[in-house]
């Protein structure tokens, strides 16, 4: 039987679910949605390094990123937090799409896979 473990258990999700050496991190979205999407963007990737600590991995880890931007417009903000959070030769794996959010202030949201750490 595969060994599971479901970390920060909510109703409708796990902030975290280890499975096989790999970590899977639910949707990530930003602290306070009223800030412009490069805030937005950082403090969802500060969210997204707490998470992975606490699973045993790190963004040079991350093997697949999903990324959801309300508005396509902010693709070049986004990136140019992005391209500063991920270590240098560490890239995963990515997809950028448009979508709409859960909520109206949200601007983008993440969806990662990582491995463990060795």
């Amino acid at each position: 039987m595969p060994t599971i473990e479901r970390m920060d258990i909510g109703q409708r999700m796990s902030q975290i679910v280890k499975h096989n050496e790999t970590v899977y991190l639910c949707g990530q979205v930003a602290e306070d949605a009223n800030q412009d999407i490069g805030e937005q963007t950082q403090t969802m990737l500060d969210k997204v390094d707490s998470l992975l600590e606490k699973s045993g991995s790190d963004r040079s880890y991350i093997l697949s990123a999903t990324i959801y931007l309300r508005d396509m417009n902010d693709f070049d903000a986004m990136n140019a937090v992005w391209d500063q959070w991920i270590p240098e030769g560490h890239a995963p794996a990515r997809a950028c799409v448009e979508a709409k959010m859960a909520r109206p202030e949200l601007l983008v949201e993440i969806s990662v896979i990582a491995a463990l750490k060795e």
